[in-house]
């Protein structure tokens, strides 16, 4: 609720899908190659060619409604798309209308600790548009690039069941953490490869929904949560001063943060979809479907829940662990050694392993980390034959060599003395030496304490188990 009307979103999530050629034609699919340089006479739309469409992009799709819980419309066909498209020089698309080839389905997401069911309305396969390039060195006009012609599309259209701008964010951080787990998409927002449009409306609470505006080609999570929010405000303003909302589309300008007008919102009729007449229907045999399905891994917004449910971690590092590909490979393939609580993992991957790859720019494949040699390094620590400062140390180089813990505890010197009688040995020597501090914790400065032990673990090099250490320093002093 907002100023008490209830607010309504629908996402329609764009995804380009990272096959190695285009949907209808062999030129690659490669972003930042030099413009132009990737079209043939079948992306440019010249007359007389003929499209064949990529059986990937049927494969990719399929598992992505999986993904989603999607029917699978087995048999179904390709539409055009009629509009005037300046980076399109056929001036139609080639999309889906009336049959999908994935159906009903949804995503579960977890929403300020609380799970939500977002239904899904579709996901149709088409191609994309080109670019236009604008710079005043072209003296007025646009120029336009037609790499992107043709580069295949997955379009995600939920059901308008989201209620607030962090629902929305939720779900869209949700589809994209899905579609890297398939390896389908690189999600690189900074390329266009995931966008989506924005449908809001508002309405008070016992009628019916409100009037929607569409923002399209929002490119940005934070962005959208910016533009929902935005244009919630800007609509109950428009009710509450006795006006009336009406259904266009508006073009989200994050620089100003407001949403322009574009043009009145289209409905279907107005595109003339009419069936693709150069491509055969799609027919998928259920064997591959049935395949395609069992492709699938467990998914992010699964792992989430079992994280939190059978390891217990907070919500917050559950997400950031299920969100990564790699993380969660590296952090799964430890707890399934079953030797130490999910705590004794984290601390290393969150922290340490986090801050590296920040620092240097790196992936977790880029290192020499293992989830042997991790498991190994929380042994050592666990058992006291290294101090933390020495787990960090030999973390460190287990991110840049390949070797193993105990190779490099033994090389460096790291081990802890826990030998009583060494031990003793310094205390006695520490003690007498800072006869001061003695007399002062004896007086009642408890401080003191701590500055004797440190002096143990100096004398000792950091060598010294500090646990024992200090059990024994505490029973000299009686």
């Amino acid at each position: 609720m907002v100023k008490g009307y209830e607010v309504v979103i629908g996402l329609e999530t764009h995804a380009e899908l990272n096959t190695e050629s285009k949907i209808y034609c062999d030129c690659k699919n490669q972003f930042g190659l030099e413009v132009n340089s990737q079209v043939c006479p079948i992306c440019m739309g010249m007359p007389g060619t003929l499209p064949t469409l990529n059986e990937k992009v049927v494969d990719y799709a399929i598992r992505m409604g999986h993904a989603l819980n999607c029917e699978i419309n087995r048999v179904c066909k390709q539409d055009r798309k009629n509009y005037f498209y300046p980076d399109l020089p056929k001036a139609y698309q080639i999309s889906q209308a009336e049959v999908p080839l994935c159906g009903k389905g949804y995503v579960d997401i977890l929403v300020d600790g609380e799970e939500r069911r977002i239904g899904i309305t579709r996901i149709h396969i088409e191609e994309d548009a080109g670019k236009l390039l604008h710079s005043d060195k072209f003296h007025g006009v646009s120029l336009v690039d037609l790499n992107r012609c043709g580069v295949p599309l997955i379009e995600i259209v939920s059901e308008p069941d989201m209620r607030s701008s962090q629902e929305a964010k939720v779900y869209l951080e949700t589809l994209k953490s899905i579609l890297q787990y398939l390896g389908i998409c690189d999600c690189k927002m900074q390329e266009g490869s995931i966008r989506c449009d924005v449908n809001v409306s508002v309405h008070k609470p016992g009628e019916p929904f409100g009037t929607r505006s569409e923002m399209k080609n929002v490119n940005s999570f934070s962005a959208a949560v910016r533009g929902i929010d935005y244009e919630v405000e800007r609509q109950i303003a428009v009710l509450e001063a006795g006006g009336k909302v009406e259904q266009e589309t508006r073009r989200w300008d994050d620089e100003k943060g407001m949403s322009i007008p574009m043009r009145s919102k289209e409905d279907a009729q107005d595109y003339r979809y009419f069936p693709e007449p150069d491509l055969l229907t799609i027919v998928v045999e259920q064997e591959r479907v049935d395949e395609l399905k069992k492709s699938i891994p467990e998914l992010p917004n699964v792992k989430i829940l079992r994280y939190v449910k059978k390891f217990g971690l907070n919500i917050k590092d559950a997400t950031f662990i299920a969100e990564s590909v790699s993380l969660a490979k590296l952090f799964d393939d430890c707890m399934a050694k079953d030797k130490f609580p999910a705590k004794c993992y984290t601390t290393w991957i969150l922290g340490d392993l986090v801050k590296y790859m920040n620092a240097t720019g790196k992936t977790l494949e880029d290192t020499k980390l293992t989830a042997d040699n991790l498991t190994d390094l929380v042994a050592a620590i666990e058992a006291k034959t290294i101090s933390n400062a020495g787990g960090k140390k030999v973390f460190a180089i287990l991110l840049e060599e390949d070797k193993k813990v105990s190779d490099i505890i033994e090389e460096q010197g790291l081990a802890q003395v826990s030998d009583d009688s060494a031990l003793e040995k310094i205390a006695d020597e520490v003690l007498a030496a800072n006869e001061k501090s003695v007399n002062d914790y004896k007086g009642g400065k408890t401080n003191a304490l701590g500055y004797l032990v440190g002096q143990c673990m100096k004398a000792s090099k950091g060598k010294a188990n500090p646990g024992k250490m200090k059990e024994i320093i505490l029973a000299k002093l009686g």
